[in-house]
C-alpha cells in the first residue's frame, strides 16, 4: 500500500474509532460557571502530530499549550518554555521549561515527554509533522526542564515553528495508542475534553493545572460545528450559539440583530489552486492563461463585502512577509488570457474544466467560473460535502482537483506557510510534489538569517517572490476575522494566526 493510500485508510479507521471511544468517553458534563459554545469545525485530528490542517490549532490549543506562543503583534513569547536561547552559529536552541507543568492525565510535563513528543513527531508514520521537523537532526533532554533542538544547518524559525501544532505538546503516557489519542486529546492546554461525538461536539472543562488558568475565566467550554451559515445569526440569538465565524454578507443582519460583530485583522488567503499533475494545466501556456484571467477586486467586493483585500500570494497586506513588489506581476487581463488559451490550441468553448469547492464557500466558487467563462472557458463545480476529514482526503492527501478554490489561515511562522502552500510535502501544494530547487534554496536562506538582521526581511520577501512565480496557484484576495458572538462575552482574544480564550469573560 502507498504512502497517499495509507493514510486515506487510516482516516477511514478513525471514523470508526471516534465513535467508539466517543460512546465509551461520553456522557457530558454540567457546570455551574461561566459557559462558551463555540460553533466552528472540529479538528481533523485531536493528536498534534496527526493532525492536518493549519486551521486546527484554533480548536486543538483548547486542549493543549504550545512551547511558545505568539502575541497580538505577532511576535513570539513563552508559554510552556519561558525561555529559549540559541547557540552561537544557529544549529541548536534549548528551550526552559516552567517548574511543575502536568498533562491532564497526570503525566509529567518535563524534557523528556518533549523530546518524546518530536521523536514521535519525526518517526511516527502517519506524522504530518516530518516536514515541518525535517531539519532537527536530534532532541536531547538536558536536564528535567531543558531540552534542546539539534539542527542541520541554521534555522532561526524554531520558536516560531513551536507556537502552534508543532509545538502542541502531547502526553507521552497517552501517546502509547496514537489512534485513541487522535480522537481524545491528552495536553496540558487550557481545557480538558470531557465529550466528543465525532462530526458533531466536544465539550470541555476549565484545567485548573495550566500553567496560564488565571487568565481563564470559562469554566464550561462548547465546541460544535457550525450550522448552515444562514442560520448562524438566529443561532446566535436563541442562545444555542455565542460566538461564531459569519460570512462577511451577513454581519449587517447580524448587527441589526444587536448582536456584536467584531472584525480583526487575520492571516487568511485564498486561491485558485491548480494542478500541474492534470491536465489541461500540464501546458504551461494554459497555466500562464490563468495568471490573467481572475478579476481579484470582484472577490473582494462580493465574498467580503469590500472588507478584505487583493493579494497575489499566500500572505495578506500589511503582514510581515507580504511582499508589495510582487504585486503587479500578473494583472486581471482577460483578453490577453484568451489570446494565450487561442495560442494553446483552444478556440473560445473549447477548453472545460472541473472546479472542487468546499459545500460552505459554493459562492467563490460560483465567481471563479464566472470570470473563467469570460475568457472562454468552460466549467462544472464539484462541491464538496461537509466534514472535518473529507476536504483533507480529497484535495490535500490525494490531490485530485485539476482546480480547486481553497486557502490558507496562515501559519505561526511564514516560513512553514511558504512551505505548507508552495513546498513539495506542502498540504496545500496541489501540484505537489513539484517545488522548484530555487524556491528550497531562498527558504533555507530566510531559516539562516536571524529575525533581528536587517537582511531578514529583505530574504523572506525573496522567498515569497520565487514561490509565487514557480507555483501555477493564484492567490486572489485576503479576508479579516468576521465574528458574531453574545454580547455578554467580552474581552474578546482574536489574534492573526488563531483565536484564543485568555483573557474573555462571561458576564
Amino acid at each position: 500500500m502507498s504512502k497517499k493510500s495509507r493514510r486515506i485508510a487510516g482516516a477511514v479507521i478513525l471514523g470508526v474509532i471516534v465513535g467508539l471511544v466517543a460512546t465509551a468517553c461520553g456522557g457530558g458534563s454540567s457546570s455551574n460557571g461561566a459557559e462558551v459554545k463555540w460553533a466552528f469545525n472540529l479538528p481533523t485530528s485531536w493528536d498534534p502530530v496527526t493532525s492536518r490542517t493549519g486551521n486546527d490549532i484554533n480548536t486543538i490549543s483548547l486542549a493543549y499549550a504550545s512551547l511558545t506562543r505568539l502575541d497580538a503583534e505577532g511576535n513570539v513569547e513563552p508559554s510552556l518554555a519561558e525561555s529559549w536561547k540559541y547557540n552561537a552559529d544557529g544549529t541548536a536552541v534549548t528551550f526552559s521549561l516552567r517548574d511543575g507543568l502536568t498533562f491532564s492525565d497526570g503525566t509529567a510535563l518535563d524534557s523528556q515527554a518533549v523530546k518524546a513528543f518530536f521523536d514521535r513527531g519525526k518517526t511516527q508514520d502517519d506524522s504530518f509533522l516530518r516536514d515541518q521537523l525535517a531539519g532537527v537532526t536530534e532532541v536531547t533532554a538536558d536536564s528535567a526542564t531543558d531540552v534542546t533542538l539539534h539542527l542541520a544547518d541554521a534555522d532561526y524559525q524554531i520558536p516560531y515553528l513551536v507556537a502552534g501544532r508543532t509545538g502542541a505538546i502531547a502526553s507521552p503516557t497517552a501517546a502509547a495508542d496514537p489512534q485513541k489519542l487522535s480522537v481524545w486529546p491528552v495536553g496540558a492546554g487550557p481545557f480538558t475534553i470531557t465529550d466528543f461525538v465525532a462530526e458533531d461536539h466536544a465539550y470541555f472543562e476549565k484545567n485548573p493545572n495550566y500553567w496560564d488558568a488565571e487568565n481563564i475565566h470559562i469554566d464550561h467550554f462548547e465546541l460544535s460545528v457550525a450550522p448552515d451559515p444562514a442560520t448562524l445569526v438566529a443561532g446566535v440569538q436563541s442562545g444555542s450559539i455565542d460566538f461564531a465565524t459569519l460570512p462577511a454578507l451577513q454581519s449587517k443582519e447580524a448587527e441589526a440583530a444587536g448582536l456584536d460583530v467584531t472584525v480583526k485583522p487575520s492571516l487568511a488567503a485564498n486561491d485558485v489552486s491548480i494542478n500541474l499533475n492534470k491536465a489541461p494545466f500540464d501546458n504551461p501556456k494554459i497555466v500562464e492563461a490563468f495568471r490573467y484571467a481572475f478579476d481579484r477586486q470582484a472577490f473582494v467586493d462580493v465574498i467580503t463585502n469590500g472588507l478584505g483585500s487583493t493579494t497575489s500570494q499566500p500572505f495578506p497586506d500589511g503582514y510581515l512577509a507580504f511582499n508589495p513588489e510582487i504585486e503587479k506581476i500578473w494583472n486581471y487581463d482577460p483578453d490577453k488570457a484568451s489570446r494565450l488559451l487561442t495560442e494553446a490550441g483552444y478556440a473560445p468553448g473549447q477548453l472545460s474544466i472541473e472546479i472542487t469547492a468546499q459545500s460552505a464557500a459554493t459562492n467563490r466558487a460560483e465567481l471563479v467560473q464566472s470570470q473563467l467563462k469570460k475568457i472562454g472557458v468552460e466549467s462544472t463545480i464539484k462541491v464538496v460535502p461537509p466534514g472535518s476529514s473529507t476536504w483533507q482526503s480529497e484535495v490535500y492527501i490525494a490531490k485530485n482537483p485539476q482546480l480547486a478554490t481553497d486557502g490558507t489561515i496562515g501559519r505561526e511562522s511564514p516560513v512553514q506557510n511558504l512551505l505548507a502552500v508552495y513546498g513539495p510535502e506542502g498540504i496545500m501544494n496541489l501540484s505537489g510534489p513539484h517545488a522548484s530547487p530555487e524556491f528550497t534554496a531562498a527558504l533555507d536562506t530566510v531559516r539562516r538569517t536571524p529575525l533581528e538582521d536587517p537582511e531578514y526581511k529583505p530574504r523572506l520577501w525573496q522567498a515569497v517572490k520565487v514561490g509565487v512565480e514557480q507555483s501555477p496557484t493564484n492567490y486572489l484576495f485576503s479576508n479579516p476575522w468576521i465574528i458574531v458572538s453574545n454580547p455578554d462575552l467580552k474581552n474578546l482574544n482574536i489574534l492573526p494566526s488563531q483565536v484564543r480564550w485568555e483573557g474573555v469573560t462571561v458576564s
